[in-house]
């Protein structure tokens, strides 16, 4: 019989960020984490393409919370316990040292992902946190004050139990069975697909502090756009897929967006293009891109205008530079259907946050059940603000586990 004195369900981030944690608070205490995989950790080695995107530096959290789409409210007290600062702290204290980048992101310096899986590893190992992988969970019970976790191999047996098995459907379903609320999984943080002449053949070309808005619906946002081999993502799209996440998925992912590639109303760039007719008179417009964006897309948006490859500016005529504004402003794009991002696939849905007590993390429907990570109906923009949420929730849930009598 394995008997322990809390069971953690998910050997994610979550789930060994809770472990450690657990043990430091209170080293007597028998702490076994169960994964269904031959080893854990896997979306702490893949993430930021290997290099672990583990928080982001923002410390005020009223403007933290404004990252997750679902969790916003739910949020805020808890990072007021533990947020950005503290994980950074938290590193530091084993010895790792993260650095921010330009955009916000923070990595270990290292600038390799190993070096936080190798931290949880070695941590567990230390605190004597028993690991069993390929253990699958097949049913949750409880009885008396006891639960009762069975696997494909084993039964085990725990006064506490935490599930930080992320979006998964199957363990989703267990907790229907004891009385949880689930909210329908959606995607989030995905890519647009567009299929479209001004844009085809130039991936990886990247227009800066562009404003997208979803014709039809109050969805726009600002920032980078990143044009792929099937259409658009980067910040601006990732961020617009992330709060429209179940508005997109009512419109299976097929709809209009309007995009302002140079960040002006349509006034004010129409008076720039009537200074380069000016200033510019002889040279061709194809060749010289305005408002510094690439010239791949610059040339392709002006051929959409009715201008020729080889008309220059004196010969512009004031419908001419009607339509050029009015691509370079108010560029109409079809969206038909969605790509994931990368490796970074974050699931809307999981379980309704008003079964969830905040200041504890332990569900409402059941006492000594604890929950931590995207198992929970929260998720958030790309930039480490994911992995933010589960440090919190584990940390938190950690806490309380250990300050209540086992």
């Amino acid at each position: 019989m394995n008997k322990a004195d809390v069971i953690i369900v998910g050997g994610g981030a979550a789930g060994f960020f809770a472990a450690i944690n657990i043990a430091e608070f209170n080293p007597q205490l028998k702490i076994i984490i169960l994964e269904r995989n031959k080893e854990g950790l896997r979306k702490v080695k893949i993430s930021g393409g290997g290099r672990c995107n583990v928080t982001h530096a923002e410390f005020i959290p009223q403007d933290l919370v404004l990252n997750y789409p679902r969790g916003q409210k739910e949020l805020l007290g808890p990072f007021h316990q533990f947020m950005t600062g503290d994980t950074i702290a938290w590193f530091e204290n084993r010895g790792i040292m993260l650095k921010v980048e330009c955009d916000g992101r923070m990595f270990p310096q290292s600038n390799s992902s190993q070096t936080i899986v190798d931290c949880f590893l070695n941590e567990a190992r230390k605190l004597h946190i028993e690991v069993k992988y390929e253990h699958t969970v097949n049913s949750i019970k409880k009885k008396d004050s006891t639960w009762c976790i069975n696997t494909n191999k084993e039964n085990f047996f725990a006064k506490k139990i935490l599930i930080a098995t992320g979006s998964s459907i199957k363990m989703w379903k267990l907790l229907e069975r004891l009385g949880h609320t689930i909210v329908n999984p959606v995607p989030s943080l995905f890519t647009f697909n567009v299929q479209d002449k001004r844009i085809k053949n130039m991936p990886g070309v990247v227009a800066n502090n562009v404003e997208v808005k979803i014709l039809g619906t109050n969805l726009e946002s600002k920032g980078p756009l990143l044009i792929t081999h099937n259409g658009l993502s980067a910040p601006a799209i990732l961020k617009l897929s992330a709060f429209g996440a179940l508005e997109l998925a009512k419109m299976d992912y097929r709809f209009q967006i309007e995009i302002n590639f140079v960040g002006k109303p349509f006034e004010n760039c129409l008076k720039v293009l009537k200074c380069a007719k000016h200033d510019l008179a002889k040279k061709k417009i194809i060749k010289l891109a305005r408002f510094d964006l690439p010239k791949r897309l610059w040339q392709q948006l002006v051929l959409a205008s009715t201008i020729n490859e080889d008309m220059i500016w004196a010969d512009i005529n004031k419908t001419q530079l009607e339509h050029l504004s009015t691509q370079l402003t108010k560029a109409v794009f079809k969206v038909e259907g969605k790509s994931t991002f990368k490796e970074e696939f974050v699931t809307a849905g999981g379980i309704d946050l008003k079964e969830i007590n905040f200041k504890t993390f332990e569900s409402r429907v059941h006492k000594n059940l604890y929950f931590a990570g995207e198992i929970l109906n929260i998720d958030a923009v790309t930039g480490g603000f994911n992995f933010q949420n589960a440090w919190t929730g584990a940390y938190i849930a950690a806490k309380h586990i250990t300050n209540k009598d086992m």
